[in-house]
């Protein structure tokens, strides 16, 4: 019997300084690179100002040396790629 352990939660820091505590939610893979999915979690919810600030997160993964580091994507329109493949994998499944 499989147990629920729950959700994956990272905490990572800005570049502000501040923790933020972040919900894995998925992995996917994109024109060769790795990217995780993440959602705010709820205490770190109250501190948006707006919803579109509280939305989905998508991390890349990247190596070096020899450590795997989470980063923002390289462009706006790389995230939003990657946004829009998450979000058709979402909905197949809905499907099924």
């Amino acid at each position: 019997m499989a147990e629920d352990l729950g959700p994956t939660l990272i905490s990572l820091t800005d570049e502000d300084g501040n923790e933020i505590t972040l919900e894995f939610i998925d992995a996917l893979e994109y024109n060769g690179s790795l990217y995780h999915v993440f959602l705010p979690t709820e205490s770190d919810d109250e501190d948006a100002k707006t919803d579109d600030e509280a939305g989905l997160i998508i991390l890349k993964v990247i190596e070096e040396n020899g450590e795997e580091l989470l980063s923002t994507p390289d462009t706006d329109e790389e995230e939003e790629a990657v946004y829009n493949l998450y979000m058709e994998q979402l909905f197949e499944e809905d499907d099924a």
